[in-house]
């Protein structure tokens, strides 16, 4: 398997992500919306920082238990329930300096939307990754 990560001259410079990221691989492992649930199903306390803080636990939950790591991922997409780009940059710097931040160092799409799907819901991470 390889993964190669580049950012092509002409394109502007990025907050730590690539905006190419081109794998060739056996194996592509797509995990759902990772949502701030715990494992009771409830919503994880604290805000946008606890809320993220569940979604990297359960991302690296389900990554490890697929046999992969954060540097294996090649696309994620964040989205963030705010119109706020302070809130999304919040998000955007919690990831990255997370456990998981090498996933955040591939394509990345962080999106501030209306609503996500359980009531109180703040963040949801999708995420691709190579084996």
């Amino acid at each position: 398997m390889t993964i190669e990560r580049n950012n092509p001259e002409g394109l502007h410079a990025t907050p730590g992500y690539h905006h190419v990221t081109r794998v060739q691989a056996d194996t592509l492992l797509y995990l759902a919306g990772q949502c701030p649930l715990q494992p009771s199903g409830e919503l994880a306390a604290g805000g946008l920082e606890g809320q993220t803080a569940q979604v990297i636990t359960n991302i690296l939950t389900a990554l490890t238990a697929a046999g992969a790591t954060p540097d294996q991922v090649v696309r994620t997409v964040i989205y963030v329930a705010s119109s706020d780009r302070a809130e999304l940059s919040a998000v955007w710097d919690q990831l990255n300096a997370s456990p998981i931040a090498a996933a955040f160092t591939t394509a990345s799409t962080l999106l501030g939307v209306a609503q996500l799907g359980f009531p109180g819901q703040l963040v949801e991470v999708d995420v691709t990754a190579a084996l």
